[in-house]
């Protein structure tokens, strides 16, 4: 059943709602890039996740594959850990700031950054 305040647009219509200022979505936005320092890694640990995943298609740099996978078994999920330290770190730090609510972070990260 679809609700009705579930709308979709194609990419063109979200250009064109863009430049008519009528929304904030950005069309041709990538994620930002934020570079990590030496110390976060000093200080980083691999915290392997429960269940409750989901499966993606997902494109990362070639020697940042084969990296983890001649960490041997279990690569993927590695990866997954090494995404989950930094979603929690981030919010932690953001929750830090006041500059972002609790209902906004993922469960997970809801749990850590209350026990913060």
């Amino acid at each position: 059943m679809a609700r009705k305040d579930i709308k979709r647009y194609s990419l063109e219509e979200l250009k064109a709602l863009r430049a008519r200022g009528k929304t904030r979505t950005r069309a041709d936005a990538d994620a930002p890039v934020r570079e990590i320092d030496a110390d976060f890694w000093e200080h980083a640990h691999v915290v392997m996740p429960g269940s409750g995943k989901t499966s993606v298609h997902l494109r990362v740099d070639s020697d940042v594959l084969e990296w983890f996978r001649k960490q041997g078994r279990g690569h993927l999920s590695r990866m997954n850990a090494v995404l989950r330290s930094y979603v929690e770190a981030e919010a932690m730090n953001r929750l830090r700031l006041g500059c972002v609510s609790c209902r906004n972070l993922p469960r997970s990260a809801n749990a850590s950054a209350r026990n913060y």
